[in-house]
């Protein structure tokens, strides 16, 4: 990873990204996921599951494995470093799934590491379903609590009040400890919920997070397998004829935000619409 000058969040930044509610179409996970998968990482910890876990909400899994033995994978959050130098800022991970309860110990188990070890910054990563055409660049929401980040960085001051998930709660905590924050979020087309994993959000998380924190990070295959997602559904609306008019209609509400003379704060308002429906159940941002 390279750089052309250190960003706002200093050279040790966590990409943060959980399963779960936060997660719409795996993009978040996904993004996370592509990270690890060009890298070279190794674990720095990892909380105890029983401490956060519900197991009837969050089952263990039963998998074989690569030498044909069969064994138990329980629900886990790991924060890796990366193990390789680099002349550009290094991205550390902290991935696994959303914990059930003692969220404040579980975000404090994570600061305590990233104040020992000298982490400088934060950025979390979320999707969410929307009223969004999949035919169009996926819309990224980039927001920060951090005056200084904000100003730095043109991001939008955050503004949302209501319930939150532990991307928040890992957010506040991270500013109350001293290191500043961002959250990247990516609009996933509500009508293709089956259709993932969302390759097209998780490049477009990737291609803001570089931009936010001037490291490279290599696409991989995604930019194929986006197009590849993209031309699935595309070939799913040219037999139904109800959908591709409710696309066309996605695609002329997102083209006229997207014009000139649309007001910058659209995509802001879409979330908070979002973020305040009636029916999430009973997951929280």
């Amino acid at each position: 990873m390279t750089k052309s000058s250190e960003s706002t969040f200093g050279s040790r930044i966590i990409v943060a990204a959980f399963d779960g509610w936060n997660d719409a179409g795996e993009a978040a996970s996904g993004a996370v996921e592509q990270l690890r998968q060009n890298g070279a990482y190794e674990p720095v910890s990892s909380v105890d599951p029983e401490l956060y876990f519900d197991y009837q909400y969050t089952r263990p899994n039963l998998k074989t494995k690569a030498d044909g033995s069969r064994g138990l994978e329980w629900p886990e959050a790991t924060l890796y470093r990366p193990t390789a130098s680099s002349d550009g800022p290094e991205l550390w991970l902290l991935t696994g799934v959303e914990p059930a309860r003692a969220w404040r110990a579980f975000v404090a188990e994570f600061i305590d590491v990233a104040l020992r070890e000298d982490v400088t910054g934060l950025v979390t990563l979320g999707s969410m379903m929307s009223d969004v055409p999949h035919t169009r660049p996926i819309a990224i929401s980039a927001t920060s609590d951090n005056h200084a980040v904000s100003e730095d960085l043109a991001l939008t001051a955050a503004t949302y009040e209501g319930p939150v998930g532990i991307l928040s709660v890992l957010q506040d905590a991270a500013e109350t400890a001293g290191l500043p924050t961002a959250s990247l979020w990516a609009s996933v087309p509500h009508y293709v919920a089956s259709q993932a994993p969302s390759p097209k959000a998780t490049l477009a998380l990737i291609e803001r997070l570089e931009l936010l924190t001037r490291a490279s990070v290599p696409h991989g295959s995604l930019h194929t397998e986006a197009a590849a997602w993209e031309a699935s559904i595309d070939a799913a609306a040219a037999e139904d004829e109800e959908m591709r008019e409710y696309i066309r209609l996605l695609e002329e509400n997102r083209d006229t935000v997207d014009a000139p003379e649309a007001s910058g704060d659209a995509i802001a308002r879409a979330f908070e619409k979002y973020l305040n429906r009636d029916d999430r159940g009973k997951g929280h941002r």
